[in-house]
């Protein structure tokens, strides 16, 4: 399996952080709230699913509500990790493990990183494989 390098690590982190954020402080860090995720691996024949409607069908998602909330714009933990020493840094620990792990197994058939691109979408969809209702998203090449 293809180990995400600390550059590609950080890069990924900082677009999530992005993402997140801009979603709790529009008001839009919602208990429906996802981090959905597609990888590009340049050679590897990988078409794009589609759910029955159409919708385009990431390669994974994350329920943000697992790892975080939204209080008056601002992040914060999740509930779960209010007994932690440092909450915030431990959700975003976890959240970020979670997704470096499945980028992870998206990118085994390669053995550099060379090409790759990770597409995220973070919001809320009508539907679970529905049109976004709200959504921020970024497209990075892992380097």
């Amino acid at each position: 399996m293809l180990e995400l390098s600390s550059e590609n690590k950080q890069l990924i982190r900082d677009t999530v952080v992005q993402l997140v954020q801009k979603l709790a402080g529009d008001g839009e860090l919602t208990p429906e709230a996802h981090l959905e995720f597609w990888v590009e691996v340049p050679g590897i024949r990988h078409p794009r699913g589609t759910f029955r409607a159409g919708f385009l069908m990431p390669d994974s998602y994350l329920c943000l509500a697992d790892w975080f909330r939204a209080e008056a714009g601002q992040l914060s933990a999740a509930e779960h990790y209010a007994d932690t020493e440092s909450p915030l840094d431990e959700a975003w620990n976890d959240l970020l493990d979670e997704l470096y792990y499945q980028v992870e197994i998206f990118t085994s058939q390669k053995s550099d990183s060379q090409g790759i691109t990770v597409e995220l979408w973070a919001g809320s969809r009508q539907r679970p494989e529905g049109e976004w209702l709200y959504a921020v998203d970024r497209k990075i090449e892992l380097v």
